[in-house]
């Protein structure tokens, strides 16, 4: 927990070498969120993903439900934290001034309904830069089926 604390510090506080938006430091700073995201995830940590997303959230889960953010780490807390693991397997990021997108596939596996399941999906998320934090505002989830 302190960890993930930590890492989600160091990404979202911007350096005060004056790094402008859309430069390396930033793609890493968000890749590091999304990093944080996925061991929040796995941990069922709310209260950390809960720092992650704007209060605004508009998140598209891979049922297609589309959940705010209080809806979505409702849900979380419904289902008990059934990820058991989640693996991001390739993210590109786009900075774009103050907004940036970033897209890749991640492999999830957890129980569900007391059965295991495995899955792969595609995501999309939308990070926004608020004063000298990035934070999501956006995301969705689809599923690749084979």
């Amino acid at each position: 927990m302190k960890r993930l604390a930590w890492i989600m510090l160091l990404a979202c506080s911007t350096a005060a070498s004056g790094q402008s938006a859309g430069d390396s430091g930033d793609k890493q700073k968000i890749l590091a969120l999304e990093h944080a995201w996925d061991q929040a995830l796995s941990g069922s940590d709310i209260k950390a993903l809960s720092a992650i997303f704007d209060s605004s959230l508009i998140y598209i889960d891979d049922d297609g439900a589309l959940l705010t953010k209080s809806a979505y780490l409702s849900r979380l807390r419904q289902t008990g934290g059934h990820v058991q693991q989640i693996v991001t397997e390739e993210m590109d990021v786009q900075v774009f001034g103050a907004t940036a997108v970033v897209v890749g596939t991640y492999r999830e596996r957890g129980v569900q309904r007391g059965k295991s399941y495995t899955r792969r999906g595609r995501f999309m998320d939308t990070w926004v830069l608020t004063g000298k934090n990035w934070i999501c505002v956006a995301s969705s989830a689809t599923p690749i089926l084979h």
